[in-house]
């Protein structure tokens, strides 16, 4: 089958994409492309992700996050432990599913997002 489309970049709706795009590079990597006033910024280069943007808008997040991204890492306390240090919060405790453990976290503005922890 061939798809619609392809993806191209996850964007994140904030109220300062300053703060964010600075906590997201911190915690995935990825370089600064787009230098805006303030309303749009975006990282590229991020492995496995390609592009995040961070988009300026109005209004306040309400609800959780339908879509998130879930992150692979080699130890699931000491990236909740770095994590926090630039600003993420930590949501309950560590799941243990069949094939592997996660922990909810979130950004400095509360979108969410899950680190992984292959079995």
């Amino acid at each position: 089958m061939t798809p619609i489309a392809r993806p191209l970049a996850i964007t994140v709706d904030c109220h300062d994409p300053r703060l964010l795009v600075s906590f997201w590079q911190q915690l995935v990597g990825g370089n600064l492309i787009a230098e805006s006033p303030d309303d749009y910024l975006m990282l590229e280069d991020i492995p496995t992700i390609g592009m995040m943007g961070f988009q300026k808008v109005p209004e306040a997040k309400q609800v959780k996050n339908r879509v998130h991204l879930d992150l692979d890492v080699p130890n699931i306390e000491e990236a909740v432990i770095s994590s926090t240090r630039i600003g993420a919060t930590r949501h309950g405790t560590i799941h243990e599913e069949p094939s592997n453990f996660f922990q909810v976290m979130s950004d400095p503005e509360g979108n969410e997002f899950c680190f992984i922890l292959l079995k």
